[in-house]
């Protein structure tokens, strides 16, 4: 290119750092991501061959069949919803702050604390749903090594995997958002190979299948729980396997600064993580319920929780052939978790930027040569891997106090979409469409989505077994009044005082300004001393009436 089509192509308006400025941030993350690998993050992230696999035990214990071949439609349907009401606000506000700016800006009393508490859940969310990934590859891995050799998994091993495994997704994301991408892409193309592969191998090779009846229609109550209605709160129950599964997808918002025409691609990148894996993950549940050979002890496989699978493969397909599969899902896993921490790092980049995170001067650091939020990625591993130390203690061979944790992630995160839903719907004629957005449908779709996560928040936090003991006990009720008091206490004693919402960074002027720099430093003019003492500068600006937006007031 000649300097004069230099010079030309640099003074094209660019509608998503226009967008931006609008917003009130300068552009200090490398804008690189196409549409295509914003939704495969969310899509990773969901992983039907993590969450389906990991989970199955559910549906073996609560609901059979049924709760797999009506349950996962019903639910895909419901967090379609949800993608689709999040979806039109993300096309409005296009930023990697994404839900708890949502709720700042659309509050129209008290916007810090709706902002605070969007944060604060989607956050500590982000962490348990990593943690949860991680700690299912764990036990994966721990069973294909069973398979392999004469491995026998301790609860200890599988917590030395998982750190091993949260290490290494730290380092690959330290190594900038062009390798990520590269991942995330060959991440949803394994996926929807790895599910054919399931799918075939399953039909082909099993010599006996399960009956129809037995996935259609043979409704499984192994809960437990017996009297008037159990059976329509048991079906519920193993609806969570669903709701376990698909969820995260909000991650597309946090790559929003990080993806070029983002208030199209994003949401866009939602909603099809979310329509993809349930088409996808329907087939995977089918192909693996009717392996389940008549006569075989599958709830002997349940009892081994998170790897139950590998017991239903390998009694149908021998263990050559569950070797296969099960490592084709380690490595799904693996991309998955890749992408949770890649999500995870970004809301606490973000959050850390506005000030309301602890430290937040450190967490908001960025490599200047990558232009990738380091510290907060390692912080979101270490946070991560803390949440998995809890499965160290088993109660009955069941690690209660981790299961608790993974149900505060999906509650955390629902929770957190939600908010910006609600306060979207409270807007009506007044709320400003994006360029992406659901027309007459919005309100109807978002109070579907409002209605839904109210409802299945309720079915998390209620006793899924009978009778209730130590081992059986549904922690996440107390899990998630820790969670409250951690939040409001916070609130009350301290933020309060000083978090008034998101701050803007700068005008126009100042923000082009400042993006200059960072482009200098990218190139390797500046050194490294002055790139921080711009960081230092933008940091200063946290707690400064002048930077705060009195549009969240």
């Amino acid at each position: 290119m000649s300097e004069t089509q230099k010079g030309i192509s640099s003074q094209i308006p660019d509608p998503d750092l226009e967008r931006l400025h609008e917003l009130g941030y300068a552009q200090e993350l490398g804008r690189r991501m196409q549409g295509f690998s914003n939704m495969a993050v969310s899509f990773s992230i969901i992983s039907i061959l993590a969450g389906c696999l990991t989970t199955f035990y559910l549906a073996l214990y609560a609901g059979g069949g049924p709760a797999l071949t009506f349950g996962w439609p019903l639910v895909t349907l419901m967090s379609l919803c949800v993608a689709l009401a999040l979806g039109e606000v993300c096309s409005s506000y296009p930023t990697t702050g994404a839900l708890y700016y949502w709720s700042a800006k659309l509050a129209k009393r008290n916007a810090p604390v709706w902002s605070w508490t969007t944060g604060w859940f989607n956050l500590i969310g982000q962490v348990a749903i990593t943690a949860s990934v991680d700690f299912g590859l764990a036990n994966f891995i721990g069973g294909f090594l069973m398979l392999t050799s004469n491995f026998k998994p301790t609860p200890l091993s599988i917590l030395f995997i998982y750190g091993v495994l949260l290490l290494s997704h730290a380092i690959l994301n330290s190594l900038g958002v062009h390798l990520i991408s590269l991942i995330n892409d060959v991440s949803v193309w394994w996926h929807l190979a790895g599910v054919a592969v399931f799918a075939v191998v399953l039909a082909i090779l099993p010599e006996n299948h399960a009956s129809a009846s037995f996935v259609l229609t043979d409704f499984q109550n192994n809960t437990g729980w017996s009297g008037r209605g159990s059976g329509i709160f048991v079906f519920f129950v193993g609806c969570l396997l669903a709701q376990y599964t698909i969820t995260g997808f909000d991650a597309s918002a946090h790559m929003s600064e990080e993806t070029k025409n983002a208030a199209t691609a994003a949401p866009k990148g939602m909603v099809t993580s979310v329509w993809l894996s349930g088409a996808a993950g329907y087939v995977l549940l089918l192909a693996v319920a009717f392996a389940i050979r008549p006569g075989f002890d599958y709830l002997g496989a349940a009892g081994s929780l998170i790897t139950a699978p590998i017991f239903i493969i390998q009694d149908a397909i021998g263990t050559t052939g569950a070797k296969i599969l099960v490592g084709i899902a380690c490595i799904a896993q693996f991309f998955a978790g890749n992408a949770c921490l890649t999500a995870n790092s970004r809301m606490l980049f973000a959050f850390s930027r506005d000030g309301a995170v602890p430290g937040h001067r450190l967490w908001h650091r960025v490599n200047p040569k990558r232009r990738t939020p380091t510290n907060a990625i390692w912080l979101c591993a270490f946070a991560a891997f803390l949440a998995g130390v809890p499965s160290l203690r088993e109660a009955g061979g069941f690690p209660a106090t981790f299961f608790a944790i993974v149900s505060i992630g999906v509650i955390g995160l629902y929770i957190s979409y939600v908010i910006p839903v609600f306060l979207r719907l409270r807007q009506g004629a007044d709320f400003q469409l994006g360029p992406w957005h659901l027309g007459k449908w919005g309100p109807l779709i978002g109070w579907v989505a409002v209605v839904w996560v109210v409802f299945i928040s309720i079915i998390c936090l209620l006793p899924q077994f009978s009778p209730i003991t130590f081992a059986s006990f549904n922690y996440t009720p107390v899990a998630l009044l820790v969670l409250f008091l951690f939040v409001y206490g916070y609130w009350l004693l301290s933020a309060r005082k000083w978090y008034t919402g998101p701050l803007i960074q700068g005008t126009t002027a100042e923000l082009l300004e400042i993006e200059a720099k960072f482009d200098s430093f990218s190139k390797e003019r500046s050194s490294t001393e002055s790139f921080r003492a711009l960081e230092d500068a933008l940091d200063s600006r946290v707690g400064n009436p002048e930077h705060q937006t009195k549009r969240f007031e």
